[in-house]
């Protein structure tokens, strides 16, 4: 007998998806067969996912959008229901790591305004003109990306992408509460340090590589991959019960640092 696969029928849309997890989830997602809308503002890197989606022979279209630009996240939901005839899936994935972040005393305001508006108004956009498409298809998934700092300060000053994604994690509590009983679940995911352009590109310095690897209790940064499979879950029905939670994916890291209360 033939195992159903995990995202049939379903359309997930994905922003920040020419990369890194979203890239992976993109990838993952088809594979499970999903319909994907795949959405960054690097076209290039975008239109090349959807390619690779295709070339597997998974459906995906591309969307460029800010998702700091309300016009843009109404457009890119527009394109998915248009373009798929529904939404039931909502990676709100897109989120940067500013090589100026630094400490409350060196960040200038203007990074922390640039992080706040792509990190945490990115979500809240997304969700604002995502959840009536989720309405509309009766019910679905919304995936946050938050991260392990969200719980944990980090080793290394990021301030503002720190306090960014500590708003992703507050936001996507409430907004579970809120729609609950609307077959609406929202959850955030939270990776802990990994192998991605992102932050190894932050993380610069072997120094720096090796203050934040030495807190990991597996020794090891994470792959983009496994937070993707992370995701799935979160977006399949198999998470049917899952709603409001900080799902850490992180190496052991917040269990390594964090006292329960």
């Amino acid at each position: 007998m033939l195992k159903a696969m995990r995202l049939q029928d379903k359309v997930a849309l994905i922003t920040g998806a020419g990369g890194g997890i979203g890239r992976e989830a993109a990838l993952l997602f088809a594979g499970e067969g999903a319909a994907v809308v795949v959405v960054d503002v690097r076209d290039a890197a975008g239109k090349e996912t959807v390619e690779l989606v295709r070339a597997a022979g998974g459906r995906a279209g591309y969307f460029h959008a800010d998702v700091s630009k309300a016009a843009d996240c109404e457009g890119m939901i527009s394109f998915a229901e248009s373009e798929f005839g529904k939404l039931d899936v909502l990676f709100n994935n897109a989120g940067i790591m500013h090589h100026e972040d630094d400490n409350a005393m060196t960040t200038e305001e203007s990074i922390w305004d640039l992080t706040m508006n792509i990190n945490a108004k990115g979500v809240f956009l997304g969700c604002k003109y995502g959840i009536p498409a989720l309405r509309r298809a009766g019910g679905g998934s919304i995936i946050n990306t938050a991260s392990f700092v969200a719980v944990l300060g980090a080793a290394t000053p990021q301030i503002a992408y720190t306090a960014s994604k500590g708003a992703v994690l507050s936001m996507t509590r409430e907004l579970a509460v809120i729609h609950a009983r609307e077959n609406i679940r929202v959850n955030a995911l939270c990776p802990g340090p990994l192998r991605t352009e992102l932050l190894m590109s932050y993380l610069n310095t072997e120094e720096k590589r090796q203050r934040r690897l030495v807190h990991v209790p597996m020794g090891r940064f994470g792959e983009a991959r496994e937070i993707a499979h992370a995701a799935l879950y979160l977006a399949s029905d198999e998470s049917s019960y899952v709603t409001g939670t900080e799902f850490l994916v992180d190496g052991g890291i917040t269990a390594a640092y964090v006292t329960p209360e």
